[in-house]
């Protein structure tokens, strides 16, 4: 197989024109070009960037008549390079995110040349200061950021998916809208023995945040963690996996508002189609606890 052939997609809502701007010049800066650049405008127009910017490779901007979210912005992109058909790896990207570093698509290339079953790359999500929040390291407690390795997760603001393996194991669960999706997408991934690389030489900068900055994020988080378990676990896990989750939230959250919504989407969760059920072997349950990520937290 010869070199990888590299697409970036970016999803935005419109509401960040300078950040998208600033991003899209990082990819520019690259040593090695991507062959395609998607810009999906999730439910808002688009500027023109590909003159503007100086931009390499064919751009194309897609604008959807309404936020399909982040999964369903990914799989609008996912659907136009399909299209095409010329991409063997997209790499996703924050529209607030930023390549430092000029050779992040180099080393991605060259990481999938050397593996065939290479499915998902994890960048290392890193602050202004160079801080990488605990939640952004794809391993349970405190774990150095600095270590890379196989891992049974990756972070939605940078990465890298081959194809192939989407092709196989099947795109982002567009109903979660946000929040868990890439957990749903990785345990897929781990099912049918596609390797989880987390490289955290590959960086990209991006501002500190909490996720509960968004208004639904008790909600959504409440309802796609029953429909993650209800969808990939085995049955036995289930009630597991949902108790030890609901205790650990119980105890840390402190804000009656949020619990209200939490208490709805976990509801919301139970009640409703939680969409098709592809349970895990139990080999991959065992695969991924040796890892240091039993799916039972």
């Amino acid at each position: 197989m010869g070199a990888p052939r590299i697409a970036v997609a970016v999803v935005t809502m419109g509401n960040r024109p300078d950040e998208v701007d600033a991003l899209l010049r990082s990819v520019a800066k690259q040593d090695v070009p991507p062959e395609r650049i998607v810009i999906v405008g999730n439910g808002c127009p688009l500027p023109e960037f590909a003159r503007r910017l100086s931009l390499p490779g064919e751009v194309t901007p897609i604008e959807l008549d309404e936020n399909l979210g982040c999964p369903g912005g990914r799989n609008a992109a996912l659907a136009r390079l399909r299209e095409f058909g010329d991409i063997d790896v997209v790499v996703d990207l924050d529209d607030d995110g930023l390549l430092v570093d000029a050779d992040v698509l180099r080393r991605v290339r060259e990481l999938y040349a050397a593996d065939d079953r290479l499915g998902v790359v994890g960048f290392r999500i890193a602050d202004e200061l160079g801080e990488t929040q605990q939640r952004h390291v794809p391993r349970i407690g405190s774990s150095d950021p600095l270590r890379g390795g196989y891992v049974t997760g990756f972070l939605g603001g940078g990465h890298a998916l081959r194809t192939a393996m989407l092709d196989e194991v099947g795109d982002w669960p567009a109903e979660f809208f946000f929040a868990h999706e890439e957990t749903d997408l990785a345990w897929r991934a781990a099912d049918a023995g596609w390797r989880i690389l987390y490289a955290p030489e590959l960086l990209l900068q991006h501002p500190k945040t909490s996720p509960a900055r968004h208004a639904i994020y008790y909600r959504v988080n409440a309802r796609n963690r029953v429909w993650l378990a209800r969808r990939r676990l085995p049955f036995a896990l289930v009630p597991v996996h949902l108790g030890v989750w609901v205790l650990l939230t119980l105890l840390r959250n402190r804000s009656r508002a949020g619990l209200r919504a939490w208490f709805g989407g976990f509801v919301e969760g139970v009640r409703e189609p939680a969409g098709e059920r592809r349970p895990m072997r139990w080999r991959t349950v065992w695969r991924l606890t040796r890892l240091g990520r039993p799916p039972v937290i």
